[in-house]
């Protein structure tokens, strides 16, 4: 069985998706629908622009987002996922890869999202944290035990957890997770503390336009990033992705759920390979392999 799985924030490069871009012209007409949709010419940023330009979140989002669902189309009959998961931003890309959602919808969410989420960060500073080489169990007991909102936020691999809350909240963390033994705790360059109680004013905010967007049964089934589970009812999906803004991303159950339920074969659809490295922690003899065309 093959499962193909797309990329989050922090998988973009400068000259993205530009091959795609020049490759046909069913292709292009995609890239240029999405200039349209977004009101702004993101192909200038993503071809040409700087780095600085396509970090900010609503140019990251959007950006990843139309590489991934372009790159799945531009497979044609050659994509035939047996399952679809996406890594936080990813899990929009996998619901149109899947047809769960339309392609002009999936970014008119994602826009929505990535506006939300930089209006929640002005709130209050905040930002999150990479923890290498501690148990969950640990990191996620150091979270409890700080009067700070930080709480675990992406299970990337076994030992490999990313923690979100406030700079005070982070900071702490950051100290008593070197303290416990961690082989490393950095501190992240991103905007805010995503996927913690600090989203919640973007939770609502999102909430309002994915029920009233239409969601599809998908080709395929899709692990979602809240659960880590199996997913086909469009209505159970949709109420997965509001919460996933508020709550962990549960990447390590998600393989090791995908791997159980027979995959043999990763595809990452998108830019980067990260997923593919985190999967061979899971497995080193596991098949894995960018997309291409």
């Amino acid at each position: 069985m093959k499962a193909y799985v797309f990329p989050g924030q922090g998988a973009q490069y400068i000259g993205m998706g530009k091959d795609l871009y020049d490759s046909s012209s069913k292709l292009k007409d995609m890239f240029h629908k999405a200039n349209n949709i977004l009101k702004f010419k993101i192909t200038d940023v993503m071809f040409e622009g700087t780095e600085d330009d396509l970090k900010q979140t609503n140019v990251t989002q959007p950006a990843i987002f139309i590489h991934s669902t372009v790159l799945a189309h531009a497979l044609g009959e050659n994509f035939k996922p047996d399952m679809v998961a996406g890594h936080s931003l990813g899990e929009f890309s996998a619901l149109v890869a899947n047809k769960t959602l339309s392609f002009e919808d999936g970014l008119k969410l994602v826009a929505k999202r990535a506006d939300a989420m930089h209006k929640a960060c002005l709130v209050e500073p905040s930002t999150m944290a990479a923890i290498i080489g501690l148990e969950d169990a640990v990191v996620e007991n150091i979270c409890k035990n700080i009067k700070e909102i930080v709480v675990p936020a992406n299970f990337n691999s076994p030992g490999q957890l990313v923690i979100s809350g406030s700079m005070k909240g982070i900071e702490l963390a950051v100290e008593k997770c070197n303290e416990a033994g961690a082989k490393r705790a950095l501190i992240l360059k991103v905007g805010g503390a995503f996927h913690s109680p600090l989203m919640e004013p973007a939770r609502v905010e999102l909430a309002k336009a994915i029920n009233s967007t239409k969601f599809s049964k998908g080709i395929c089934p899709i692990y979602q990033n809240v659960t880590g589970q199996s997913v086909t009812d469009p209505e159970i999906i949709k109420t997965n992705l509001i919460s996933q803004l508020t709550t962990p991303v549960r990447w390590t159950k998600i393989m090791e759920n995908m791997i159980a339920s027979g995959a043999k074969e990763i595809v990452e659809v998108g830019p980067g390979k990260v997923l593919q490295g985190l999967f061979k922690k899971i497995d080193r003899k596991m098949l894995v392999s960018s997309a291409s065309i």
